[in-house]
């Protein structure tokens, strides 16, 4: 567990919280039943209001359903034990949705590549696409004011079915959805959570460019255009256009609930994702008490799911349930870490430091950025242990590929770790399958292979490798995956779910929905 110096104690009122958790989900629900019926069409639009007869409930969205799945998770282990794999097990228990990134993550973790491989490996189509930023705001909401606490948490959860921008994406928007609880400015939340992902990346990109099209004075529309056109060697359905879309809403919304999310919707695309994640943003900033009541009336309080397993789940009912559920478990954190944004019965009081590190993304730099979706990580009694690939488990045979070996987070000082590879039939490793390392306390260790596979007898492969240190009688075994290169596509596939192509996610969605007798 990380914790930062606190410059100030900051506080927030009890009511207040509360109020701004309950307008998160209730904008959530709000967005994402309203842009569902534009869902993946590619054209502008002029809504702004409903086009469903909607009888008091909301659109189903995965959106909300996955976030549901984190939560039980963070119940269950607690908020500072929740890793990339805890969640990936999460998800393989619970998370029905077979589309796009959803099935090829799936596939993968049922095949033994783990997050972050999992978001990495034959995902070359969907990586950076939507899958993750549109469930960032657990994270926020468990973490106000503290997108350097939120963005780990966004990152363990976007690695297990993305990768690169795919990440970002999540990162950008737990970080901007956090600082919302104790900043109003929408340019300031903006650059707070883009000091917090790499200024090159392809979502900084496309945010840049929103915010450089509004400040030039051009229509929505022109900026909607120009975000399309510079995205268009990546396709539709990706990330980066979709929250530039979202940042479009919230700019030309200039802070009206109804004409931002129907803004961020009418730009087309993902339009259930763009609507939902800035309704989710205007609900913290304004709370539950400043949404319209008109928006709120069609769709009531109900929680309604279309890709979640609810057996053994204890789903909340109600948004009013999901918002004190969240709040049990900020509670929690703060036990754990007493750095923390703090509730209190009393005034809000927000130190002037923590203002000011919003500006500063070096915490996050250091802690986030860092991490490598190429990076596979085993926890050991003595240590941890990594495997680190130079281009990720996908390899053609004779493909040399660098292997970097780490390992950290000892007790012990002065030991002798033995790595022994059980590597197949032809398979061979430069200089040695055998590689000795002397572990030092508190201190990453690490040194390079070369691996050199041969033919493969499967289409994944887990080779052995036996890890022992110099005081231990017995040895410990984990497996390293690999994949054959060009065996699993993720490309777009109107199959069933369950086969290795990704599954239309609209297509997937009004399936499970008819399926469940609920209506989208």
């Amino acid at each position: 567990m990380f914790h930062k110096k606190q410059p100030g104690r900051s506080f927030i009122n009890r009511k207040e919280y509360r109020d701004k958790v309950f307008g998160c989900w209730t904008g959530k629900n709000i967005g994402g039943t309203l842009g569902a019926p534009m869902e993946g069409k590619r054209e502008l639009f002029d809504v702004s209001f409903y086009t469903q007869d909607l009888h008091g409930n909301p659109v189903p969205n995965d959106d909300l359903d996955l976030q549901l799945a984190w939560l039980r998770a963070v119940e269950t282990h607690g908020v500072y034990r929740i890793n990339e794999k805890i969640l990936g097990e999460q998800w393989l228990a619970h998370v029905t949705g077979p589309w796009n990134e959803y099935g090829v993550a799936r596939f993968n973790m049922a095949n033994g590549i783990l997050p972050p491989l999992s978001g990495l490996c034959g995902n070359d189509r969907w990586k950076n696409s939507n899958g993750a930023w549109i469930r960032s705001e657990l994270w926020a909401c468990l973490f106000p004011g503290e997108p350097d606490e939120a963005a780990p948490l966004a990152w363990y959860d976007a690695c297990v079915d993305h990768a690169e921008d795919g990440i970002y994406a999540e990162i950008f928007t737990a970080a901007l959805e956090s600082a919302a609880f104790i900043e109003n400015d929408i340019r300031k939340l903006i650059a707070a959570a883009l000091v917090r992902i790499p200024p090159e990346c392809r979502i900084a990109r496309s945010v840049k460019l929103a915010i450089a099209e509004f400040d030039a004075g051009h229509d929505w529309q022109t900026a909607r255009n120009r975000v399309v056109e510079d995205s268009r060697d990546l396709g539709w359905f990706q990330a980066p256009a979709n929250v530039a879309f979202t940042i479009i809403g919230l700019l030309y919304g200039n802070g009206d609930f109804g004409k931002s999310v129907c803004t961020a919707v009418n730009c087309g695309d993902d339009t259930d994702c763009t609507g939902a994640t800035c309704g989710a943003i205007l609900g913290i900033l304004k709370g539950r008490s400043g949404i319209p009541e008109k928006w709120i009336q069609p769709i009531g309080e109900n929680i309604r799911t279309v890709a979640l397993n609810p057996l053994d789940m204890f789903l909340p009912d109600t948004l009013g349930e999901l918002t004190d559920r969240v709040i049990a478990c900020k509670m929690l954190a703060e036990s754990e870490n007493p750095t923390l944004l703090r509730l209190t019965d009393g005034e809000t009081v927000i130190h002037p430091e923590l203002l000011e590190r919003l500006n500063d993304g070096s915490e996050n730099r250091a802690r986030v950025l860092a991490r490598s979706s190429r990076r596979i990580t085993y926890d050991l009694p003595f240590g941890r242990f990594a495997v680190e690939y130079e281009k990720g488990p996908t390899i053609h045979p004779g493909e040399t590929q660098k292997l970097k070996l780490s390992f950290e987070n000892s007790p012990f000082d002065c030991r002798a770790l033995f790595i022994h590879w059980d590597l197949p039939d032809g398979w061979t490793m430069f200089p040695s399958p055998r590689q000795t390392m002397m572990i030092r306390k508190s201190l990453t260790i690490s040194m390079e292979v070369e691996l050199n596979p041969g033919e493969f007898p499967d289409i994944i492969l887990h080779p052995r490798v036996e890890l022992r240190i110099s005081d231990r009688n017995y040895p410990i075994w984990i497996t390293v995956p690999f994949q054959l290169a060009g065996t699993i596509r993720s490309e777009h596939s109107t199959g069933t779910p369950g086969n290795w192509d990704a599954f239309d996610r609209r297509v997937a969605r009004q399936i499970l929905a008819r399926e469940n007798g609920s209506k989208e």
